[in-house]
C-alpha cells in the first residue's frame, strides 16, 4: 500500500513535467535518460510518458565523477533523435556538448540532476506563470548592464562584469523547439566575462554534488579564478575537486526565483530558491561563455543584496523591483 501511495504521489509531478512543462504530444517521441541511483524516478517518467505516446524509450547511463562530464557516445547519439529528452541523472548533463547538440537539433530538453521524490512533489507544484513574471522583472533590470555587485551580511563582497553577455531565464516551460532548462525551474543566470570577477563569496547553503555546508565556506576569487577556499569538511571536498585551473573559472552568476524551493542539499533545488544567489565554476561554453571543461559546480548562498550598476535589485534576499 505504501509503495502504491508513493507511486501515485510521484505520478502527479511526472504528469506536470510531461504535459505542462514539455507539452509532449501523442505523435512525438520521448527519451528518458537516467542511472542506477535515480532509476525509480526515471521509470516513473517513462511509464507516464507511455500514457501519452508509444514512441518513448528509457535508457540507463553511467554516473561520471563530475557535473558537466559528457555522457557515453551512444547516449549522446540517441539524444539527437527525439522530440523530448528528460535527463533524470545523478550528475548534470546540462552543460555538455551532447545536450547542446541535441538542442541545436530541435529537441526540447529538461535536465533534472539529483532530483528527489520530495523535490518533485513540492518544487514542481508551482505557478509557472508567477515564476516567469519574477524572471522577467529581474531581466528587465539586469539586461544590457555591465557590472553586478553582490554583498551579504555574512561577508560576501564580489563584483562581476557582464558586458556583451546575455541573461537567460528558466521558468520551467519548454514547449518550443530547442527549449532547454532545469526542473524544478526558477532562476535567471548569465556567464560573466572571464578573467574579470573579483571578491569574496561566503557559501552558507550548499555546493553542487557535495551537499549542505557544515560550516560557512569562504571562497576568494581574483581575476576570474578561485585562489583560496576555506571552511569545514565540505570546503575540503570542494577544494580537492578543483584539480584543473579551468575548473576554478567563474562560469555563472544566477539568482533563484522559485518561491516553493527550499534548502535540501541538492543544488538543483537550492539554486532555485527565491532570494538566493548561486555562482558556478568551470564550464560556461554552452550558455554564452568561453570555457569548455567537463566540470560545472554551483555554490549557493542566502539573503544577498544585489546592485546592478549602483541600482538596488535585491536587499537581503528580497526583490526590490
Amino acid at each position: 500500500m505504501e509503495t502504491l501511495q508513493l507511486k501515485m504521489q510521484i505520478d502527479k509531478p511526472c504528469k506536470i513535467i510531461l504535459k505542462d512543462c514539455m507539452n509532449l504530444k501523442k505523435n512525438e517521441s520521448c527519451l528518458v535518460v537516467t542511472d542506477e541511483k535515480l532509476k525509480s524516478i526515471g521509470n516513473s517518467l517513462y511509464k507516464n510518458s507511455l500514457e501519452i505516446t508509444k514512441k518513448s524509450k528509457l535508457i540507463l547511463t553511467t554516473i561520471p565523477k563530475n557535473h558537466g562530464a559528457e555522457p557515453p557516445k551512444k547516449i549522446a547519439g540517441e539524444m539527437l533523435h527525439y522530440d523530448v529528452v528528460l535527463l533524470a541523472t545523478t550528475k548534470s548533463l546540462s552543460h555538455t556538448r551532447a545536450r547542446e547538440n541535441a538542442s541545436k537539433n530541435g529537441t526540447r530538453i529538461a535536465s533534472m540532476p539529483g532530483i528527489t521524490d520530495d523535490m518533485m512533489k513540492r518544487a514542481l507544484n508551482v505557478d509557472f506563470n508567477k515564476i516567469k513574471i519574477i524572471n522577467e522583472k529581474l531581466i528587465n533590470k539586469l539586461k544590457n548592464k555591465n557590472k553586478i555587485k553582490i554583498i551579504t551580511k555574512k561577508g560576501t563582497n564580489i563584483e562581476f562584469y557582464t558586458k556583451g553577455r546575455k541573461w537567460i531565464e528558466d521558468d520551467g516551460i519548454y514547449t518550443k523547439k530547442r527549449a532547454f532548462g532545469n526542473l524544478p525551474a526558477g532562476e535567471v543566470f548569465i556567464a560573466p566575462l572571464e578573467g574579470k570577477t573579483n571578491g569574496i563569496i561566503i557559501v552558507d547553503a550548499s555546493i553542487g554534488g557535495i551537499g549542505r555546508v557544515d560550516k560557512n565556506i569562504r571562497i576568494a576569487v581574483k581575476n576570474g579564478f578561485i585562489v583560496d577556499v576555506n571552511g569545514g569538511l565540505i570546503a575540503d571536498t570542494f577544494k580537492k575537486s578543483l584539480n584543473n585551473k579551468l575548473y576554478k573559472n567563474v562560469a555563472e552568476l544566477g539568482i533563484g526565483t522559485n518561491y516553493k524551493a527550499r534548502v535540501t542539499g541538492e543544488v538543483l533545488e537550492d539554486e532555485k530558491i527565491l532570494g538566493t544567489c548561486h555562482i558556478a565554476f568551470g564550464n560556461n561554453k554552452h550558455f554564452g561563455g568561453k570555457v569548455d571543461v567537463p566540470f560545472h559546480v554551483d555554490v549557493v548562498f542566502k539573503s544577498p543584496t544585489i546592485y546592478c550598476e549602483g541600482i538596488l535589485i535585491m536587499k537581503d534576499g528580497r526583490i526590490k523591483i
